[in-house]
C-alpha cells in the first residue's frame, strides 16, 4: 500500500474524491495526512471526519517562500509518503521543493495543458473561444503547470456557458481522473520516458471525453 499525503488550500473536493475512492477499496493507498497552507481550510475538517490527520501550516507565518517550503517538506516527511498529491493547493512551489519530491509529486489543473496554465482557466477558455476545455493530472516540475501529463479529461464548451457552469462540468471530470491517476501510480503503472508518461496497462485511457 502506497502512502499518500494530500496538500490543499480550501474545500478540497479533489481530496474528498481521493478519500471516497480509498474508502471504497478502489485505491491501493493509505492517505496518511492532509496538510493545508490555510488554517481555516474547510477540507481539514473533512479529513478529520474521515479519521485522517489534518495539519494547518499557514504560509503567512513564514517570512519567505523558501522558509515555508522547507517547513512544509519537513512536515510531509514525517509521514514518509510515496506520493504527494496537490489537490487545489494554491501555492507556487520552489524549485528545491519540487526536486525533493521529483517523480512522486502530482497535481490536478483545471485546463487541458499546455493550454491555460496558471489561474482563471475557465474564464480564459471562454474568452479564447475554445471548443474543448477540461482538466489535467500531471507530474510537477519546476516549470509551473508544465510537467509530464498523466491523464486528461475533456468537456465541450457550450454556447451559453459561464465560467461557473463550465467549471462545474470540469470539476466533475476532475473527480474521475484524479483517483484514476493515483491508482495507476500506486500500482506502479506509470513510467516517464523523455518527458512523456506511459501507462503500463492494457487499454488504459489517458483521455476521458465527457458529453
Amino acid at each position: 500500500m502506497k502512502r499518500v499525503v494530500i496538500l490543499i488550500s480550501g474545500r478540497g473536493s479533489n481530496m474528498e474524491a481521493l478519500i471516497r475512492a480509498q474508502e471504497a477499496g478502489e485505491l491501493p493507498v493509505t492517505i496518511q495526512a492532509v496538510i493545508s497552507n490555510q488554517g481555516a481550510a474547510a477540507g481539514l475538517a473533512t479529513a478529520r471526519a474521515h479519521g485522517i490527520e489534518a495539519v494547518a501550516l499557514p504560509h503567512r507565518d513564514f517570512a519567505t517562500r523558501e522558509a515555508f517550503d522547507a517547513a512544509l517538506a519537513q512536515k510531509i516527511d514525517e509521514f514518509s509518503p510515496d506520493l504527494v498529491a496537490l489537490a487545489g493547493f494554491l501555492r507556487v512551489l520552489t524549485a528545491d521543493f519540487v526536486r525533493r519530491y521529483e517523480g512522486r509529486l502530482i497535481n490536478i489543473h483545471p485546463s487541458l495543458l499546455p493550454a491555460f496554465t496558471g489561474l482563471h482557466t475557465h474564464e480564459r477558455a471562454l474568452e479564447a473561444g475554445a471548443k474543448l476545455h477540461g482538466a489535467t493530472v500531471h507530474f510537477v516540475t519546476p516549470e509551473l503547470d508544465h510537467g509530464p501529463i498523466i491523464i486528461q479529461a475533456a468537456v465541450p464548451v457550450l454556447a451559453d456557458d459561464t465560467p461557473e457552469t463550465l467549471g462545474a462540468r470540469v470539476l466533475e471530470q476532475e473527480h474521475v481522473i484524479y483517483p484514476r491517476a493515483v491508482r495507476w501510480f500506486a500500482a506502479n503503472q506509470l513510467q516517464v520516458r523523455d518527458g512523456i508518461v506511459k501507462v503500463e496497462l492494457p487499454g488504459a485511457e489517458q483521455l476521458v471525453v465527457a458529453a
